[in-house]
């Protein structure tokens, strides 16, 4: 193996090792458990996920359309809605305070809360 191939080889690994990490990182699953529901940069709901009951929030639009979350199980995830791409909906439940689940279409965000909030 030629000395450029070597150092490719060790650079490769590094990217490899770093990118692990870092998805580790954004998917280890947080300790909190209260979420918000947010349109449009207003607070609609907040819930905490150790005593919420299981239920489906059907939240609207301005634009006329919808987005179905459902709480179930201790999980939150956008069941349905009828944005063009469906990306909020595949994206499936909530798992990290660093990715949280987004229609923007409907300029919807489900995320976990931030420490301190009330």
């Amino acid at each position: 193996m030629t000395k450029q191939a070597k150092i490719i080889a060790a650079a490769a690994a590094a990217v490899f090792l770093i990118a692990v990490i870092l998805s580790v990182y954004i998917l280890r699953k947080t300790p909190e458990n209260r979420i918000e529901i947010v349109q449009d940069g207003k607070l609609l709901y907040t819930f905490n996920l150790n005593t919420a009951e299981n239920q489906s929030i059907r939240i609207p639009a301005a634009d006329g359309g919808y987005n179905s979350v459902v709480i179930e199980d201790g999980t939150v995830r956008v069941e349905t809605a009828d944005c063009p791409d469906q990306t909020c909906v595949r994206m499936g439940t909530l798992k990290s305070e660093h990715l949280p689940l987004v229609c923007l279409p409907h300029k919807l965000i489900v995320r976990f809360a931030e420490e301190g909030a009330a």
